[in-house]
């Protein structure tokens, strides 16, 4: 039994060693991705050009590999370049360098100013970035550095790539790399030092040439000369308080119509604080060589003034305050205001409005009886305020928001018909500041959906968002709205229309809010006619009335379009003298028509009776040319008939919603189109009683006269004579028009019920505007004040003529016309608009703070004048500009002005000392105070060309980047070797 068991109880366990551990997969998928990016093999390039690694295109790959569970990005970073088409000799010039290599000698993009650290400190034009991903912890162990290191050089001698692969270590924000670039027995290895002091020997080009000389360590003697490139930036900080212009409004101010310093109306702009920080100045020495320049820690050669390079860049302020930026800003949070405004103000005269109107009334005729100014010559505002005390009498002066010398001002800037010497009509004096009706800028509103800009609501708007910003915040802003609305009842009942709103019925190319103040102002013109015994001119529904025009109804049969007018022919007047002997109202019913109902229930689609002739013809208008009645050979008179009703947009989709609602049932159909035919029965009412006797053609021959078909026939005696018809589609069975002429009454339209009741409609609208709360107020305005900014930012721009911002200007344009044409916009859209506004705002800021420094408007010159305007555009489009002349030309001059005069700001010098030291270098090297600050940043490039690691080696490019700031100190070598017999 024992040694039947024996066998069993034996385990062997078998290694198989074979298996790839973590490392190696790992190094087999660096080199697939090495692989899939085609980046193995020779990499050959067209030399750099100058500047290209600012100008040129930049792109980037990236993938995501694992080493365990550690996870890595790989990112490939190359400069888009053309093909070129040496890959043939490449191939025959087996011992060329690669490319990598020999861009660590060009000197044709030293220090870009906007290209990855890589690129700064090296000179590549391509490269691969291992880094741990974004979650992941930082490599800080020594030994996984190295185990990285050896993983990048295994890949890269596997795949045989010649593109130089790096590795990030250590913390992100110390952006250490280690990397290495290998070639046909070469390999240059990329090393770096970071510190965050300066070595006292190493603060000059002396102490860092021993250690890039030392690195190397070349057998040769003596050592191949070494070419230096030299960079200093000298930053200029106090510069703001002697050359920033903008000064902010006075809050206080409130002198001839001005609040906050600022005319109503119009906008504020500009940066309350300067919107560039700083000037950094860029000092290069870009060809020397060692032994013909000193720099140690004795005495240095490197004077700024005779750098034979000098480039300029801007710091921009962060988030400077701009003024159109925060009174938009602030406006907009009004939106998400859930108050309304009797929340805001206590009880409001709107609680009030139906026990107190009587009130009002009576209070506004007394005050218009005992005097005998007219009241054309009262402000409006000031009636209606006094009316009001005993309604608001709850509420304290104190606790008034606006006081009444800054609402009286408002009301009148609004309402300026109430001060002038003309009676109140509703015209309205325009602005010449304002752009004329048929300019682009004007017609803005028509894409913004907002109002035009000599409009009311354009400067409700704008006094809105002055008071939000300046007045009482949003408590003001309710205060002006309850004013608001009172005038505009007070308008109503008295029959005054409201100033700055066009005439004719509702834009609805405009806000809702712009649409019910003009429908307000079609009932005050209806109630107003009415009142007055006339009527305003319907020429609207009378043209094209000759034989062969189009008619009034088109040659639409659908409800929808059964009152179409055709304006082409020019318009026609109506006389409105044969009412003068009848009732001034229109009927709300026919009673007064009972008489018809035993001549008239039988006018049937070919007319009525012969007894229908005998009735006396009412509502005439005038005679409709050489038309006749078919059947009698009478003239055929145009009628007066009524107005169609103005709608605006919110009831045109109420509308629509209560007709789809009827369904697709024929009951449905017939019901609906009943409904749209109002309009059509009305007419045709109209037009029986012009013309008595008359039948379905003769109607169709005036209001439609494509419906009716003449054609020229030969009669028995042989003359050739016209013989019409009504069109096919006027020959269906039961067709409306056939159904409403049989309805239709001989009834002229005074007595007919009113298509459009002006006292319900301005109700309704006064009871909309009554309601709103100050976020739907500010809702409905928002659109208004986005295109008042855009029209400020344009106007500020054609002063400035700054070429990107125009651009800028047309792409907000085109975002706001698709965010505010819909309904309910997001608000994040809304936001994105308005930061873009600020935006432009700062960039045209940032432009009259440079030419206000740089003295462009000073400048006697015409052609030093045209420079610097050149200058300052360049600086605001450009990340570095290079200054023409240096230290010599018109910028640079002036540049050197602005450092002295900080310098001597800063050690208290007198003012007439401070431009006399501009003589010789020696002569300002001797004075107690620099022109110039210690340079901020301090750049050394090195290169040279040495055999490493043997004198028999191959003479390859070696590189090292230094970088000295009072935070940090860096070395990024790049030191290549020969590796054929190593």
């Amino acid at each position: 039994m024992a040694a039947d068991s024996e066998p069993e109880s034996e385990v062997f366990e078998i290694t198989d060693f074979t298996t790839a551990s973590e490392w190696e997969r790992f190094i087999s998928k660096v080199e697939e991705v090495l692989n899939d990016w085609k980046l193995i093999g020779n990499s050959s390039g067209k030399p750099l050009e100058k500047g290209i690694f600012t100008s040129g295109t930049w792109e980037e790959k990236s993938d995501e590999i694992s080493f365990a569970d550690f996870k890595f990005s790989v990112t490939h970073h190359y400069l888009v370049q053309e093909s070129t088409d040496k890959e043939g000799k490449d191939e025959l010039l087996e011992d060329v360098i690669p490319q990598s290599m020999q861009d660590l000698l060009c000197m044709n993009n030293d220090f870009p100013p906007r290209a990855h650290c890589l690129v700064r400190w090296y000179g590549l034009r391509e490269f691969v970035v291992i880094a741990p991903a974004a979650h992941s912890d930082a490599v800080l162990s020594e030994s996984k550095c190295n185990l990285l290191l050896s993983s990048v050089s295994i890949a890269l001698g596997n795949t045989g790539s010649q593109v130089p692969l790096f590795v990030q270590i250590h913390q992100k924000w110390r952006r250490m790399y280690v990397g290495e670039c290998q070639g046909p027995s070469v390999r240059t290895d990329f090393e770096m030092v970071h510190l965050r002091k300066v070595p006292n020997q190493y603060t000059h080009l002396s102490g860092l040439l021993d250690i890039f000389k030392s690195k190397i360590g070349c057998p040769l003697t003596p050592l191949p000369p070494v070419s230096i490139a030299i960079r200093f930036t000298y930053v200029l900080q106090d510069w703001q308080q002697y050359f920033w212009p903008q000064q902010p409004p006075d809050i206080d101010a409130l002198v001839g119509g001005e609040v906050g310093g600022l005319e109503f109306g119009k906008l504020p702009f500009g940066a309350c604080e300067d919107p560039i920080s700083e000037l950094h100045l860029a000092t290069t020495w870009p060809h020397l060589t060692e032994g013909i320049i000193v720099d140690n820690d004795v005495y240095s050669d490197l004077d700024p003034i005779q750098a034979p390079h000098w480039s300029v860049r801007v710091r921009k302020a962060e988030n400077p305050q701009c003024l159109l930026g925060d009174f938009v800003t602030e406006f907009f949070k009004i939106c998400r205001r859930k108050e309304s405004t009797d929340e805001i103000l206590g009880r409001s005269a709107f609680e009030e409005e139906g026990k107190e109107i009587a009130d009002i009334s009576h209070a506004l005729s007394k005050l218009t009886e005992p005097t005998p100014v007219p009241i054309h010559k009262l402000s409006v505002s000031n009636m209606v305020h006094t009316a009001k005390k005993k309604i608001r009498k709850h509420r304290g002066v104190e606790e008034s928001p606006l006081n009444n010398d800054v609402l009286n001002t408002i009301l009148l800037f609004l309402f300026p018909d109430a001060a002038s010497e003309k009676t109140l009509d509703g015209t309205t004096s325009t602005d010449n500041n304002n752009p004329p009706s048929e300019s682009e800028d004007y017609n803005l509103y028509n894409q913004f959906k907002s109002a035009p800009s000599d409009s009311l609501t354009y400067k409700l708007a704008l006094c809105l968002c002055m008071i939000n910003f300046y007045h009482g915040g949003l408590k003001g802003v309710a205060h002006l709205w309850q004013e608001f609305v009172l005038e505009m009842r007070f308008r109503w009942e008295n029959n005054f229309l409201i100033p700055g709103l066009a005439n004719g019925p509702p834009d609805l190319r405009c806000c809702l809010l712009h649409q019910k103040l003009q429908m307000l102002n079609c009932c005050i013109e209806r109630k107003k006619a009415r009142d007055e015994g006339k009527k305003t001119s319907t020429s609207d529904n009378v043209t094209n009335l000759y034989p062969g025009d189009t008619g009034k109804a088109g040659d639409q049969l659908g409800p929808d379009n059964l009152k179409e007018t055709d304006k082409e022919k020019g318009e026609v007047g109506k006389s409105w003298d044969s009412w003068s002997d009848s009732e001034e109202e229109f009927f709300e019913c026919l009673s007064d028509t009972e008489e018809l109902k035993g001549n008239g229930q039988d006018s049937g689609k070919k007319g009525g009776p012969k007894e229908m002739s005998n009735l006396r013809p009412e509502g005439r208008l005038y005679q409709h040319g050489k038309l006749t009645l078919l059947h009698n050979g009478e003239p055929l008179y145009i009628p007066v008939t009524q107005e169609p009703a103005p709608m605006t947009e919110d009831l045109l989709e109420e509308q629509s919603e209560v007709l789809a609602k009827l369904g697709t049932s024929a009951e449905g159909a017939h019901l609906r189109a009943r409904m749209q035919s109002a309009c059509l029965l009305s007419d045709m009412e109209s037009f029986k009683a012009a013309n008595p006797g008359c039948f379905l053609e003769d109607f169709v021959r005036w209001y439609s006269p494509r419906d009716y078909i003449e054609e020229e026939v030969i009669d028995e005696k042989g003359n050739v004579v016209l013989k019409g018809e009504l069109s096919a589609r006027m020959k269906i069975p039961s067709n409306m028009w056939v159904e409403a002429w049989e309805t239709a009454k001989p009834i002229p339209a005074r007595r007919q019920r009113r298509l459009f009741d002006d006292t319900r409609e301005a109700e309704k609208v006064l009871h909309y505007l009554a309601i709103q709360k100050p976020a739907d107020l500010a809702r409905h305005l928002l659109p208004c004040v986005i295109h008042a900014a855009v029209l400020k930012v344009k106007e500020e721009e054609n002063l400035e003529n700054i070429s990107s911002v125009k651009k800028i200007i047309k792409q907000i344009i085109c975002h706001s016309s698709k965010v505010l044409h819909f309904p309910n916009p997001e608000d994040k859209k809304l936001e994105e608009i308005i930061h873009q506004i600020t935006n432009v705002e700062a960039l045209i800021a940032r432009a009259q703070s440079l030419k206000a420094k740089f003295g462009t408007e000073k400048c006697e010159q015409e052609e030093e004048k045209e420079d610097l305007e050149r200058f300052v555009s360049c600086l605001l489009e450009q990340p570095e500009v290079l200054v023409t002349g240096a230290g010599r030309g018109h910028a640079g001059r002036i540049i050197h002005k602005l450092f002295v005069s900080a310098q001597r700001a800063a050690a208290m010098t007198p003012p007439e000392e401070e431009f006399k030291r501009m003589g010789s270098a020696e002569e300002r090297r001797q004075n107690s105070v620099s022109d110039f600050p210690p340079p901020a940043g301090r750049e050394f490039i090195l290169r040279t060309t040495v055999p490493r690691p043997a004198p028999y080696s191959k003479a390859l490019p070696q590189r090292m980047y230094s970088v000295l700031t009072k935070e940090e100190f860096r070395l990024a070598g790049a030191f290549s070797s020969d590796t054929s017999f190593f």
